[in-house]
């Protein structure tokens, strides 16, 4: 007589296999400890609740009969080809969801409150992927250096022909930042932006405005203290843009995190020749972002007076990114500083390399 325990192991094998990677993409892709540890979390419970009804797994693998299942000949072109992480984790999160109500389902027959476990279970990875996926579908929020561009600033070329050599010389990210301009203007300045970053892979943030982030599909927008909360922001510019904050303390940046921003500028860390700062939070303020166990591995990126010298001061105490302005914007030669910037900020103190 066929069990419907041969059912429950083979969907238990999927849905162990899902979360794994799920979790794997949420520890691994994102750097996010609760979303892996969410994932862990249900994974161990399945195991768990199927334990609590059938025993030791021992009792579903004497039902398996690999070489007898008719199934594993059968499948369609789409489960051969992933577009991209994204479709990769929804492809995963669909198996699961599929998988658990199979469980749940053969275990009304053999332990109902069982499948009541299993039943939770699966609401709680529905929000695991509301969680996760449009994590996923952000732009990566890591930068090495992101050109703060201000057309004021721009000495020998034209604000265009800034971002093109910023670009050229391997900037990460172009945040928009002009106070002054009429919304019509400062809307097609992002367009245009957007337009000429797509093709190589360029995050362009927009300073301050949420709105116009959106409306030019742009790749996010950086916050002040005194702006929208992050969480609010993300009402306006949606699940698929990054949020990033300008902090001052550790303090500062834990909270950004936990109101859902991606990233976060962490300064001022030196005087900057753009507008006086007080409270210059010096590489004292690196080191404890560095140290702090919250925020390591978080995205983040040095604002405030940073050149080539600075970047190799903060390279030298572990800052992997940086905000920079005028040592671009004002240069003659916008890419070889871009360049000279990522270069610096692999410099690694002599006694911290071993």
């Amino acid at each position: 007589m066929r069990s419907p325990r041969r059912i429950i192991d083979a969907n238990a094998n999927r849905a162990r296999e899902a979360l794994r990677l799920l979790e794997d993409l949420a520890r691994f892709w994102l750097d996010d400890e609760s979303i892996a540890r969410r994932a862990k979390t249900i994974r161990h419970g399945l195991t768990s609740a199927i334990e609590s009804a059938i025993g030791s797994k021992v009792s579903l693998v004497i039902e398996r009969d690999t070489p007898g299942d008719v199934g594993t000949t059968i499948s369609v072109s789409t489960e051969t080809k992933r577009a991209d992480v994204v479709s990769l984790a929804s492809a995963a999160g669909s198996r699961l969801g599929e998988a658990l109500r199979a469980i749940e389902e053969c275990l009304k027959l053999e332990s109902p409150a069982a499948a009541v476990q299993v039943e939770r279970l699966r609401y709680e990875t529905y929000e695991l992927e509301r969680l996760l996926l449009p994590r996923l579908a952000r732009p990566d929020p890591y930068m090495r250096v992101c050109v703060l561009l201000t057309e004021s600033l721009c000495e020998h070329h034209p604000w265009q022909r800034v971002a093109e050599l910023a670009i050229q010389g391997g900037a990460d990210g172009i945040q928009l930042r002009e106070k002054n301009l009429a919304d019509s203007e400062l809307l097609d300045r992002v367009r245009w932006l957007v337009t000429l970053t797509r093709q190589a892979g360029v995050r362009v943030i927009v300073n301050d405005r949420p709105d116009i982030a959106a409306l030019a599909q742009a790749d996010g927008v950086h916050l002040g203290q005194t702006d929208l909360a992050p969480n609010e922001a993300r009402s306006i510019v949606g699940p698929h843009r990054l949020v990033g904050v300008t902090t001052s303390s550790v303090r500062e940046a834990r909270r950004a995190f936990d109101a859902s921003a991606d990233m976060v500028g962490v300064g001022p860390i030196f005087a900057s020749s753009t507008k006086p700062k007080p409270g210059l939070g010096g590489l004292d303020l690196i080191r404890a972002f560095e140290a702090d166990e919250m925020l390591a591995g978080k995205p983040y990126l040095a604002i405030s007076g940073i050149g080539v010298d600075e970047a190799k001061k903060l390279g030298e105490v572990g800052c992997k990114g940086v905000a920079v302005s005028s040592a671009v914007c004002s240069a003659r030669e916008p890419e070889t500083v871009v360049r000279a910037i990522r270069a610096a900020l692999c410099t690694r103190a002599p006694e911290e390399a071993h």
